[in-house]
């Protein structure tokens, strides 16, 4: 039989757990599939005490995960640490110095580090992998790489945050509001302690930067994506949105257009029927636009022990079969370094939301601030006066610029009339 492919896997959450119950429970049909068989023969993680519900019999332990890089018993090294710099970019940077593959699901890393990583990996001619770093369990990066490889892709969107989407979906079925849905989704382990890195869109901007490259054959541009995230969104927000026909997502998009990349993650007013919208829970949802495909849509667990875990063993198996390219489909040196297109000529339609004193006069004062920017609207709702004395109004534009639209808006808030900070949403129209 051909000799085991010998895994160093550092990291032992549920993740690091995952593989190697799934390298245990399925061993017989990984090795069928990938020509031989892949075992773990040493660990490295923070607790050595704690009950991983996998039996680690066997299995060399080591305190310091850099050292996995230089083991004898070691032919390819999993890292499942995470975080952008530390100990995963050190593992990282030794594994491949060490002429070892790679395989990593730590997005942040590579939307800071991952270019250099990829050209460490093309000169030394190892492979670089990384499928479980967007989306989990959905098999988007091979789908970029493979499968629409002789696409032009124009545009890649969707949801890739599963906990917005998971509190999104809570605020939309139960009418509750932003905190109380958060504070849940902590207290169940959805949601981090400190949750910044996924309400505010960072999580999702890191996932997005890598895609992009893939798509666009572009140079990574994480600094380049304007993310904004979930805080704003009212429950008052989802039943209006819900009443015109649209549910609110968090929606990471690039485009490519005209040798600029665009980039941006934002709250978005997605049609009732597009196939995102119907993406409820915790589940991610990829859609990949190109010339001669069409439309492609993944759609499935973003995260986890189990759709994670499987990621990582899927490239695993493509490692074991001596697959090697490089990581971001052309080499590195042929990556364009694609300048940023800025939002402002962007066109589209938008949701507009304001609390505002209710007297006479106000209305007129709002669509005056539209039309002085020559935003026209489609329409516009008042809604109830609270306790203390505002009205909640929202208006729907036409097609507009969207510098017009912000112009409209600060010309708005500036008035004495309107209170708190008004809210803009996209609306998605493709």
């Amino acid at each position: 039989m051909t000799s085991a492919l010998r895994i160093g896997l550092a990291g032992l959450g549920n993740v690091g757990a995952g593989v190697v119950k799934i390298l245990s429970q399925n061993a017989e049909l990984v090795t069928k599939r990938a020509g031989r068989p892949i075992v773990v023969t040493a660990v490295s993680a923070r607790d050595r005490s704690r009950d991983r519900g996998v039996s680690l019999d066997g299995i060399a332990w080591v305190d310091d995960a850099a050292e996995l890089a230089t083991r004898d018993d070691v032919d390819v090294v999993v890292e499942l640490i995470g975080g952008s710099d530390g100990p995963a970019l050190t593992l990282a940077r030794r594994t491949l110095g060490a002429a070892k593959p790679l395989v990593t699901a730590n997005k942040a890393m590579l939307a800071h580090h991952g270019l250099e990583l990829a050209e460490s990996a093309e000169k030394a001619g190892l492979p670089l992998k990384y499928e479980a770093a967007v989306a989990g369990g959905i098999p988007v990066i091979k789908g970029l790489a493979e499968g629409a490889a002789a696409n032009r892709i124009t545009r890649v969107y969707g949801l890739m945050n599963g906990t917005c989407n998971y509190i999104l979906s809570r605020m939309e079925a139960e009418g509750l509001g932003f905190g109380e849905v958060l504070a849940d989704a902590q207290a169940l382990g959805f949601a981090e302690a400190d949750p910044s890195f996924d309400i505010d869109g960072i999580d999702t901007a890191h996932k997005l930067s890598i895609l992009a490259a893939l798509a666009f054959g572009a140079r990574i541009d994480f600094a380049g994506v304007a993310a904004h995230g979930i805080r704003a969104i009212a429950s008052a927000d989802i039943a209006q949105a819900a009443a015109l026909g649209f549910r609110i997502k968090l929606v990471g998009l690039a485009e490519a257009e005209n040798g600029q990349l665009f980039q941006r993650v934002h709250p978005a007013l997605v049609p009732i029927d597009h196939p995102i919208a119907t993406t409820m829970g915790s589940l991610n949802a990829v859609v990949v636009e190109g010339d001669f495909v069409g439309r492609l849509f993944f759609q499935g667990r973003g995260a986890g022990e189990g759709p994670t875990a499987s990621a990582v063993v899927a490239d695993l198996v493509d490692i074991a079969r001596g697959d090697v390219r490089p990581p971001f489909v052309m080499p590195v040196a042929d990556l364009a370094a694609l300048p940023r297109a800025p939002a402002a000529d962007r066109r589209g339609r938008y949701y507009l939301r304001l609390s505002v004193a209710d007297r006479a006069g106000v209305l007129a004062e709002l669509t005056a601030a539209l039309r002085d920017s020559g935003v026209s609207i489609e329409s516009l709702v008042q809604r109830g006066t609270s306790s203390d004395g505002d009205a909640m109004v929202v208006m729907v534009t036409h097609e507009a610029r969207e510098a017009d639209v912000l112009d409209s808006l600060a010309r708005m808030a500036a008035s004495p009339a309107v209170s708190g900070q008004p809210v803009m949403m996209h609306i998605l129209d493709f």
